[in-house]
Parts: C-alpha cells; sequence; structure tokens
C-alpha cells in the first residue's frame, strides 16, 4: 500500500468528530465492503485525515450527484460510518479506496474547513429481536431474494447461500439491499429504517417489485430470443439455399430481384383487388426455382401490374382560351370537333371529375383525324397515345392472351397504358373500321366494354386477370366509312363527320400549314421560294383526286425537290423562286387529271351524275344507247347489285310513263336498252344514281337531248319519288370543280344544305326535287311535256322557279 505522506492537518478537528466523504450514486449499508474512486479535493483530503487517525470517515450521499461541492442541505442526514481497509494513490491524481461499513449513524453537526468537512454524529445500533413475525419475514425476504438472484443473474449462488445464514435481521436486511438495482431513494429509505422489522417489510415490497420487473424482463427477452432464433434459423437456410443454388448455377440475384418486386408492389398504388393479386403471386415466387419456366411467367405478370399506371395522371388544362388557341393553330376548319372537345373542358371545369368521352371522327382518308387526336391531347394537357386497329382480327389483341399461353401479352389497351405511364391519356383507336373477324374471335365486340363509360371502369385484361379503371381514359377512334363498324359499337361512340375539304379550304391549308412544313424539310427559306395560290390552285385540280390533303402534300414536296436540286447542282444559294401556274407543268409533267371535265355539246341518252367515294365526290356520266332487239336490258361498267335494281326500277319507271313521254306501249319489245356507266375498270354501287339513270333513259328513248350544265342525285322509286341520299356536300364539290352550275337534288336532302359552305352554295344553282316528273322537265331540254291521265295529275311544263343557296 503507498505511505500517505505526512501533511499539515487542521487543528480544529477534534476526536469526536470524523471527515466526511460525499457520495455519488451510491448509498453504503453497514458490514458492506465496497471500492470508491475519488477524485475531489476536498474528499481524498477526508481521507487522507482519516488515515492519520483512527481510519474512520462518515459516507454520506448526495441528494443530487450532480452538486461538485455539496453543503448541509445537498445530503442525507443520515449516513454509514465506515473504516478505510486500503487506500491507493492513481497516477491520474485520483484516489483508490476500498471502505467497509460500520455502523448507521445521524448527522448532528457539520464543520465546514478549507481543506474538508467534519461532522460529529450519533451512533444508531440495530435494534435485537426475536419473534415468529421476524422469522417469518426473514424466510419470505430469503425466498424472494433467492427468486430475484435467479432472474437477474448477476448474483453469484455463493453469495445467496452465505446471505442465507445472517442471523440478525438487520444485518440481513442491510446486506440484501445492497446487492439490489434499485434507484439511490429507495436504498437511502431502508437505510434510515431503524426497525429491523420494518426495514425487512420494505425491503419485501422493494424486491417483489423487482422480481415482477425482472419476470416481464425475461418475458421480452424470451420473446426476442425466440425470434432471433427464427431469422438466424432462416438465415441460415438461406444460406444452405444460396449455396445449392450457386451449385447449380443460379444466380444469386433472385433473392434481391423479389425484394425489389416486394419493393415495387408496396410503391404501386395498385387497387386492392390488385395487390392481393400480386402479393399472393410473389409468394408463389418465392418457393419457385428462379430458372424455372413458371418463375418467369409470374416474374412478368408481377412487372406488367406494378408497371401499370394506376394512380398516376395528368392534370388537365381547363383553359378553354388556349384550348381553342391550340386546335385552331393546328387544324383549320373542323369546327364541329373543336367545338366538341372544348365542351367537354367547360364540363371538366365545373365538375372536376366526368367520364371521359367517346368520340369517332368519320371522314374521308386526308382530312387530319389522327392529327386533330395529338391536338387535342396538347390542347387538353395530356399524353398522347395511339393504336393502329386496321388489321386486327384478334379479340385477343384488345383483350390481352391468358397466361397459360406461351409468350401471353396483354392487349393493345394495356401496352398502350404502360407504355405512356399516365392513366389518363388521350387514347386514339385508328382505323377503327378496317377491323376483320376470323376464328379467333371478334376484336370490334371486344371494344364495346373498352368504349362504354358505364363498363370500362372495371376492364378487365385477360392477362392482368384483375380489374383496371379506363373510365378517365379519353377515347377518340377514327374511321373512313360507318357502314363497316358493327351497330352496338358504333352506338357506343359519339360520332362526328369530318366532311372533305373545298378547294378554297386546301389552298388555305396548303399556305398555312403544308408549305411552311415542306420548306423546313427541304431545307429551303420562306424568302427562296415563293408559291403562287394559281400554282396550288393547279396542283389541287389537275394533280390531286381527293378529300384530304395527304397527296397535295406530296405533291408539293415533289416540286421543292427539284427545287432543292437545282439550288446544290447550281450552287445558287440566293437564287430566289417563283412557282406559278404555268410553272406546275415544268416541275410535276402532264396533268393526271382533268378538271372541270363535262361534255360540252348537249347529248341524247347522257347525264352526269354524282358519286360518293370514300376521297371525295366524283362525278358519274351514265350513257345510254338503243338498240335493234327484243327487249333486253343490259347494265354495264362494273355496277354493285343496288346499282343494278335501281337501273331496273328506272326503267320500269319509264315504261309506266310511256304516254306522256310519247312513246308506243310496247316500245320496248323490239328494241335492247344498254346502261353504261363509264370508267368500267371502278366498282360503283348505290341507290342515289337511279333519277340519272331514268332520265338518261327517258333522253334515249325521246331523242331530246340533256342539258350538260347540270349535274342530279337521287334514288328513285316505281312511283317516281325522289328519296334523299347522303354525301351530299362531297357531291356538290364535285360538281363544282366539274364545272356545273345546276344541281338537281332531292328535297328531303334541302335540309343537309347548312352543312355545305356558303361559297360553294352561291356558286351553284340548287334545284330541290320531289318527283321524276319534276326532274325530267329540268333536263330535257326543247319543248317537252309530261302529264299522267291515268292518276289524273298534271306536271307544269312552265319553268318553275329554281331554289338558290
Amino acid at each position: 500500500m503507498t505511505e500517505l505522506s505526512e501533511e499539515s492537518l487542521p487543528e480544529a478537528a477534534k476526536p469526536d468528530t470524523y471527515p466526511v466523504l460525499p457520495l455519488r450514486d451510491i448509498v453504503i449499508f453497514p458490514h458492506m465492503v465496497t471500492p470508491l474512486f475519488v477524485g475531489r479535493p476536498r474528499s481524498i483530503q477526508a481521507l487522507e485525515w482519516a488515515m492519520e487517525h483512527e481510519k474512520l470517515v462518515l459516507l454520506v450521499t448526495q441528494r443530487d450527484p450532480k452538486t461538485d461541492d455539496p453543503l448541509a442541505d445537498d445530503m442525507f442526514e443520515m449516513g454509514t460510518l465506515g473504516q478505510v481497509v486500503q487506500m491507493l494513490k492513481l497516477p491520474d491524481g485520483t484516489v483508490k479506496v476500498l471502505i467497509e461499513g460500520k455502523v448507521r449513524v445521524r448527522l448532528i453537526d457539520l464543520e465546514y474547513t478549507e481543506e474538508c468537512i467534519f461532522a460529529s454524529l450519533q451512533e444508531l445500533p440495530d435494534q435485537e429481536t426475536d419473534s415468529p413475525e421476524q422469522e417469518a419475514l426473514m424466510r419470505s425476504v430469503n425466498n424472494t431474494f433467492e427468486t430475484y438472484a435467479n432472474l437477474s443473474k448477476k448474483i453469484p449462488a455463493e453469495m445467496v447461500t452465505s446471505i442465507a445464514g445472517v442471523e440478525e435481521p438487520g444485518r440481513f436486511a442491510d446486506t440484501i439491499v445492497a446487492h439490489l438495482t434499485v434507484q439511490i431513494s429507495d436504498k437511502q429509505e431502508v437505510l434510515e429504517e431503524m426497525d429491523p422489522l420494518q426495514r425487512l417489510e420494505k425491503l419485501l415490497a422493494l424486491m417483489e417489485r423487482e422480481v415482477e420487473i425482472l419476470q416481464i424482463e425475461k418475458k421480452i427477452r424470451n420473446r426476442v430470443k425466440s425470434q432471433m432464433e427464427r431469422s438466424q434459423k432462416e438465415y441460415y437456410l438461406n444460406e444452405q439455399m444460396r449455396a445449392i443454388q450457386k451449385e447449380l448455377g443460379e444466380k444469386d440475384e433472385f433473392k434481391q430481384e423479389l425484394r425489389e418486386l416486394e419493393e415495387k408492389i408496396s410503391k404501386s398504388r395498385m387497387s386492392k383487388e390488385a395487390t392481393e393479386k400480386a402479393t399472393a403471386e410473389l409468394r408463389k415466387l418465392k418457393m419457385m426455382s428462379p430458372m424455372s419456366a413458371e418463375a418467369t411467367v409470374v416474374r412478368n405478370y408481377i412487372d406488367w401490374l406494378v408497371a401499370l399506371p394506376w394512380k398516376k395522371g395528368t392534370k388537365d388544362q381547363i383553359d378553354l382560351d388556349k384550348a381553342e388557341e391550340i386546335l385552331d393553330e393546328d387544324h383549320y376548319g373542323l369546327e364541329k370537333v373543336k367545338e366538341r372537345i372544348l365542351e367537354y373542358l367547360a364540363v371538366q371545369a365545373l365538375v372536376k371529375k366526368i367520364k371521359g368521352p367517346i368520340l369517332c371522327l368519320v371522314g374521308p382518308p386526308g382530312v387530319g383525324k389522327t392529327s386533330l387526336g395529338r391536338s387535342v391531347a396538347r390542347a387538353m394537357g395530356r399524353k398522347f397515345l395511339r393504336v393502329s386497329l386496321g388489321g386486327v382480327r384478334d379479340e385477343a389483341e384488345i383483350r390481352g392472351h391468358r397466361r397459360t399461353y406461351v409468350g401471353a401479352m396483354p392487349g393493345k389497351v394495356i401496352q398502350g397504358l404502360r407504355k405512356v405511364g399516365m392513366r389518363n391519356p388521350v387514347f386514339l383507336l385508328d382505323e377503327v373500321d378496317k377491323m376483320s373477324t376470323d376464328f379467333r374471335g371478334d376484336p370490334s365486340s371486344a371494344l364495346l366494354e373498352v368504349l362504354d363509360p358505364e363498363q370500362n371502369n372495371t376492364f378487365a385484361d385477360h392477362f392482368l386477370d384483375v380489374d383496371y379503371d379506363l373510365s378517365s381514359v379519353m377515347f377518340i377512334a377514327t374511321a373512313n366509312t360507318l357502314h363497316s363498324i358493327p351497330g352496338p359499337l358504333r352506338d357506343r361512340m359519339e360520332v362526328i363527320h369530318v366532311e372533305g375539304y373545298t378547294e378554297e379550304e386546301k389552298v388555305h391549308i396548303a399556305e398555312r400549314y403544308l408549305l411552311p412544313k415542306q420548306l423546313e424539310t427541304h431545307g429551303l427559306k420562306a424568302e427562296q421560294v415563293k408559291f403562287s395560290e394559281a400554282a396550288l390552285l393547279e396542283i389541287v385540280r389537275r394533280y390531286t383526286r381527293e378529300a384530304g390533303v395527304r397527296n397535295l402534300e406530296r405533291e408539293i414536296a415533289n416540286v421543292f425537290r427539284k427545287i432543292a436540286r437545282q439550288v446544290v447542282k447550281a450552287g445558287q444559294q440566293g437564287k430566289r423562286f417563283q412557282v406559278g401556274g404555268p410553272q406546275i407543268k415544268k416541275y410535276l409533267g402532264v396533268p393526271r387529271y382533268s378538271f372541270g371535265v363535262r361534255e360540252e355539246e348537249h347529248g341524247v341518252g347522257l347525264v352526269n351524275g354524282l358519286a360518293w367515294t370514300e376521297v371525295g365526290g366524283e362525278l358519274l356520266t351514265i350513257e345510254v344507247t338503243i338498240l335493234p332487239g327484243k327487249g333486253k336490258l343490259t347494265v354495264t361498267g362494273k355496277l354493285g347489285e343496288v346499282m343494278q335494281e335501281s337501273a331496273q326500277a328506272a326503267l320500269s319507271y319509264i315504261r309506266s310513263r310511256w304516254s306522256p313521254l310519247g312513246l308506243e306501249e310496247d316500245f320496248y319489245s323490239s328494241i335492247d336498252i344498254h346502261i353504261h356507266v363509264p370508267e368500267g375498270a371502278i366498282p360503283k354501287d348505290g341507290p342515289s344514281a337511279g333519277i340519272t339513270m331514268a332520265t338518261a333513259l327517258a333522253s334515249a328513248l325521246t331523242g331530246l337531248a340533256v342539258d350538260q350544265d347540270l349535274a342530279m342525285t337521287g334514288e328513285i322509286t316505281l312511283r317516281g319519288r325522289v328519296l334523299p341520299i347522303g354525301g351530299l356536300k362531297e357531291k356538290l364539290l364535285a360538281a363544282k370543280r366539274a364545272g356545273i352550275h345546276r344541281i338537281l337534288i332531292p328535297q328531303e336532302n334541302e335540309k343537309n344544305l347548312e352543312d355545305v359552305p356558303m361559297t360553294i352554295r352561291r356558286s351553284l344553282e340548287i334545284i330541290p326535287v320531289a318527283h321524276m316528273d319534276k326532274v325530267l322537265d329540268e333536263a330535257i331540254l326543247g319543248s317537252f311535256s309530261v302529264a299522267s291521265s291515268a292518276d289524273n295529275l298534271e306536271y307544269s311544263l312552265e319553268p318553275e322557279k329554281s331554289v338558290h343557296h
């Protein structure tokens, strides 16, 4: 042991006073041997004083362990008088001391000196008792302490045995409480209890509380241990599985891929049904070998589920002025379509949530139906998605294949939504009229669910096998004709007819859209090439024959290519080119079509009819020739069944009117009649040429000429009534293009003239007719009268006032 150096000690120290050693976070009981580390200078001085005298020191616990220089109020009133057993100075200046508690004491008076604190005290020895209650208490305390020692695992068994041999109740209680991990205040309370029996009762209550806490801790430890053992077991088995997979040559990334799939499922915001389905499939996948074919199918299925935009969508731009500006910027005309889109946006602004409209744009090729869908998406601020249905003949192309098939995939609708990544795009179903049907199903029937606003919120794709909400998608279908679209499918769509363009509209579109686009495409500048309006009209009239502007754009591009070649070949970057009407033949060659083709001379048996085609209206000349024969009717020109029946009806009407026409009653028995429609290689059908053929027959049989500045269209009945027809606008455009000025139309079609541009109506004399006799009066030149004595009807030969539009 290190010898203490002689230092001057306080002279005021008296024999009945002892130095005080304040304690932090510990209570020392009598008969308790404890090592202490002392660092405060006053405490070290107190120990040194004790070593010089009786080695006795007063051990008192501080109320607040953080107080560095405690006063009387900072220490408890009761402590223990201890004896220093051993003292050792450490290199860092602190002192390690071994102290044994001797007896309880109460502080009477404190004396503060510069070196340390001295205190006078009163010893409080334990009271001797012996009673059955004491014995019972000691047994209970001993049993509880054994339970406590078993639970805490910090008290050795020898200590428990040693304590059990203590007979004095006070010492017994002091020895046990010194080994408990309870709060300082609780230990101090036991120290201050003078009655051994009361001390034992307090100790018993303390230990029972601690035992209860230890039991709860043990339960928690056991539960955690069991979870850890399960985790360790899973880890061990997974490591074994990984080692086996490595031996089999399988990739170690499979588990990582499973974790990624699980994370994607949790983040995908799928519907409840889809989440449950994906989770179930993931559980199956975990039990499969990653190299099995079934695992590939399941993995692909989960990939599709998590990749779909279940909740992600774009916010509609509800700015009507801006939307209208975008639509007008991209397309000229098409007012009905633009009006419908703007109406939809207006309703969306009012109700916030509206089922997507399902529009069907019907019109000839090249009028801008497909590009209009892209403009609608831009005007609404949505993503654009186009799917071509031309030639689709398998129902699975719409609804997908079931997963049992090799290479199964979802249908085009789900594929498109995954591609665009949004749940509310503008979805263009292009060429919906060109789907066909075979043994694999009817795709148009599969579209019924897709295009029904009442059903498509639970669209079921065969591959996904869960419902997907399509109600926020705006579907736009395009078609060239309506008759090839099945009735139920047509009923689900709002049909908007997109008519062909007039010459003026085509010239305007070319100047505003096509010329700037083609100049940029061919690397030319606007100041290098000047296209006159006459040149554009020449291309429209003599080099294209279409309702749209697709071929017009192609021919403009042809002109620019030739100009670009001249610029490069001659190296004349600054040369300016003026393209007028006369220069078009130089660039595009011989005109392909004749403009204003009609017979200049009035002819017998020759009548101008009007026909509708997918590319617009056409002038249809009908010729009739009378030959000697036996009443045979021959119809040529590749006419369809309906058109041949119209010829029969026209002939029957003429035969019924033999008398007013000035013919013999049996005129047809000695002649053959040949009706021919030129351009015989082109199929023709429909009933609208009925009045044209009847007029040609009347002209040929009577020998009277027909006005060649007149064209007509209308269906004929056996009684001579003129029935309405379709495609009026296109037919009137064709008549104007051919240079014809008078048009006969069915009276019931007069209401459709509202759809015809005012410029066209003003340039034509349009005459509505209700009966065939009126047609003959207008068409056949010369003094001609038609009257019916049999029906008591008279048809005035005086020229009636024409209706001008």
